[in-house]
């Protein structure tokens, strides 16, 4: 699986500022979409200098609490009333 986890950070670094990509979304475009669990646990292990506050759950939800979200306020992601990220102006890809 490491082999994978280096495909998954590969991806999450073109991420551009002010978007974001799901696990399942990034687990689909490296062509193992069953994997979604697998971005996660490689999002968990994910070296300090991969953006890894750029990726989150399909519904716009963060996993990485308060620091998750101020970093992605930072670079201009919008978030709706219900604290969720607004998928539809931020995905990316």
């Amino acid at each position: 699986m490491k082999d994978f986890y280096f495909e998954v950070y590969e991806f999450v670094q073109i991420i551009p500022k002010g978007k974001v990509a799901s696990y399942g979304q990034i687990a689909q475009i490296l062509g193992k979409p069953q994997n979604s669990r697998e971005v996660g646990r490689a999002m968990k292990f994910c070296p300090n200098d991969i953006p890894w506050h750029r990726v989150v759950k399909s519904d716009g939800s963060i996993n990485f609490g308060e620091e998750q979200k101020a970093k992605l306020v930072l670079e201009g992601v919008k978030f709706l009333k219900n604290g969720k990220i607004n998928m539809k102006e931020c995905r990316f890809y």
